[in-house]
């Protein structure tokens, strides 16, 4: 689906202001969070490996109409054009986890020191750990279909990054924490995988195969397309409501230690994009490539990184918190990143002129 198409319907108007309706959306999920904390505690308990089922949900919402859109030859081809995928994992597995380490040292444990206890801000650090060291899964998938990238390639992009997760994040985490064993929540990176890529995945295979040999290709693009469009932005909003419905008395009782914390993270995930995009940008990368490459070192799996902080610290600890801190910053962020790689488009090549 081209920026032209997505422009002509309701569509771009309520895009236009995609800002406004999240802030909305995160102060309704605050106040239901803490007006109706019935709605919160049942949605809780629809919860399995620290994923909740019903944003699992929401967020097929949101990667379906990107899935649907795959071209599985165009997957094919990805080992083809390696230069998006060494951008990725060189930026998500050597760059970002100590980088974050930095920023979060930085600030927590230097610059805000008269603001933190020294045992608080060493479990603040590692929280931002955490999350640093585990690149997103499931919302670069949004994130790649508001910059209208190539889906088949972002699919890519993530798998060879939760393979790598696997096998990486435990020794980076370990090495950075001083840890000598960590027990590593392997449900929640199965069920995140399983709910996040290969359910959405085989829907969006099936459907369109079903779709373009009963109905064309016509109707599909023009037709089908147009009208799912609208499902990821609903999701998106509903998700925020949902994930801030849950996180209510945490911003009430937290509000100045939440921005302490927000600060470092803020600035670790417009660093990483810098450094991917950028990246992309000097080596010629197709646009459509290199938004997803920076997207997803940008966004974390924060799933993960919250469930390891509680097997680790516990619910109640300063850990536990920065992690949910990364959850409060992302949507907000990473929104302001879909907007400068949507304006920055033309710096890229594309087509023929790429060199991806």
């Amino acid at each position: 689906m081209t920026k032209e198409k997505k422009e002509d319907n309701s569509l771009g108007v309520f895009e236009r202001y995609l800002t406004l309706w999240v802030g909305i959306c995160i102060v309704i999920g605050v106040l239901i969070g803490r007006l109706l904390p019935a709605f919160p505690n049942t949605l809780s308990q629809w919860e399995y490996a620290q994923v909740s089922i019903p944003v699992a949900v929401l967020i097929w919402f949101m990667i379906y109409p990107m899935m649907v859109q795959i071209d599985f030859s165009s997957i094919m081809n990805a080992g083809k054009r390696p230069k998006g995928l060494t951008i990725t994992l060189v930026t998500n597995w050597i760059i970002k986890p100590f980088t974050m380490y930095f920023f979060a040292w930085l600030f927590i444990e230097v610059i805000f020191s008269n603001f933190i206890p020294d045992l608080l801000s060493q479990q603040y650090i590692a929280g931002a750990i955490l999350l640093g060291a585990a690149p997103c899964t499931a919302m670069v998938f949004v994130w790649s279909y508001l910059t209208d990238s190539d889906p088949g390639y972002t699919l890519v992009q993530v798998a060879i990054n939760d393979l790598v997760l696997i096998f990486a994040y435990a020794p980076i985490v370990m090495f950075l924490l001083g840890l000598s064993e960590l027990t590593v929540p392997w449900d929640t990176i199965l069920l995140s995988v399983l709910l996040y890529i290969v359910i959405p995945l085989i829907a969006g295979y099936l459907s369109r195969k079903y779709l373009l040999k009963n109905k064309g290709v016509e109707w599909f693009e023009n037709v089908f397309l147009q009208k799912l469009s609208n499902f990821t932005i609903i999701g998106l909003l509903l998700t925020l409501i949902i994930l801030f419905s849950f996180q209510g008395d945490v911003i009430i009782n937290n509000p100045f230690h939440i921005l302490l914390i927000a600060i470092p993270l803020t600035i670790q995930t417009f660093f990483i994009f810098t450094i991917a995009y950028g990246w992309a940008r000097v080596w010629k990368v197709d646009h459509s490539v290199a938004a997803p490459a920076g997207m997803i070192g940008a966004s974390n799996f924060f799933e993960l990184a919250v469930a390891t902080a509680i097997s680790i610290f516990g619910l109640s600890s300063g850990a536990a918190l920065a992690t949910v801190v990364g959850v409060l910053v992302e949507v907000p962020v990473m929104l302001g990143l879909v907007a400068i790689a949507n304006r920055t488009k033309h710096w890229f090549p594309t087509g023929e002129k790429a060199n991806i």
